[in-house]
């Protein structure tokens, strides 16, 4: 057999599993579809349902809290500039995405990394696995996805989640395995059960490099988010797509505008609270 046929032949079975699992598991996907979407439209609810300037208002009180006052003052003013040009509902969609993909993502890597810091062995596994997705341009998870979910923020959502998990994962596992030995000794001496052990020594020592984690997580869920919008998941992403096929140049740059600016507010807020979170406050 050459290597076009061979080609066909692996390409006709993958089409007609897919198809397959998409017939007889529809149900399963469905249901998958709604729950995502369920979650998706309460953020974006939420985020929606206060008048811009208390949206603006808030996340400004909160870079205040977390980073100083002039990083607070400079959030309210780019996201009313965001409101300004027409973009805030698209911006607030892109933030429900992004937040709804980085909760989902980090609910399943941190626990996860929690364990494979525990056994090595598990990490080794999936070290492979990570590096694949990791390497993997970003769209592709969007193909299959697409088959089995349809357009829509539910496709997004699983992409982006797909993406922003290695991060988390990763770093988790690097901070329960760098625990000091002799402090994890210390705590078995002094009689604490393998629970308090964790909670009370490992969990402290991991916190940095699990917040650290986080943030690379948000920043990757953040730039799928964008790239996803060619699947119709709304938000800034979609607006860009939308302005690239009609050649509509300033609303192009008024959404790279709003993408800067939302990745720059979440970037140093996440950094904030990885500082608050140990005591390091700037």
């Amino acid at each position: 057999m050459d290597s076009s046929s061979f080609a066909d032949a692996f390409d006709t079975t993958t089409d007609a599993a897919l198809e397959w699992v998409s017939d007889n598991g529809g149900f399963v996907f469905d249901f998958f579809r709604a729950l995502l979407e369920g979650l998706y439209d309460g953020v974006l609810w939420a985020l929606q349902f206060a008048p811009f300037y208390v949206v603006a208002i808030v996340i400004a009180a909160l870079g205040w809290r977390l980073v100083n006052v002039w990083f607070g003052l400079f959030t309210a003013v780019a996201l009313v500039f965001c409101a300004a040009i027409g973009l805030w509902p698209e911006t607030m969609s892109t933030l429900a995405l992004v937040i709804t993909a980085t909760f989902l993502a980090l609910l399943v890597a941190i626990p996860a990394g929690v364990l494979a810091g525990f056994v090595p062995a598990l990490d080794r596994i999936l070290e492979p696995v990570l590096d694949l997705i990791q390497t993997m341009p970003p769209y592709i998870y969007l193909l299959p996805a697409i088959a089995l979910l349809g357009y829509g923020p539910a496709t997004a959502l699983v992409a982006t989640v797909i993406v922003a998990m290695p991060p988390a994962f990763r770093l988790t596992s690097l901070g329960i395995r760098m625990t000091p030995r002799e402090f994890v000794e210390l705590g078995q001496a002094s009689g604490m059960t393998g629970l308090q052990t964790f909670v009370k020594i490992r969990l402290p020592f991991a916190m940095p490099s699990i917040m650290a984690g986080i943030n690379q997580s948000l920043m990757m869920a953040f730039g799928m988010v964008v790239i996803a919008g060619i699947v119709g998941s709304g938000g800034l992403g979609e607006t860009i797509y939308a302005a690239i096929r009609t050649l509509d140049i300033a609303k192009s740059i008024n959404a790279a505008i709003a993408i800067v600016v939302l990745t720059m507010v979440l970037d140093r807020l996440a950094q904030g609270a990885a500082r608050v979170s140990y005591g390091g406050r700037t």
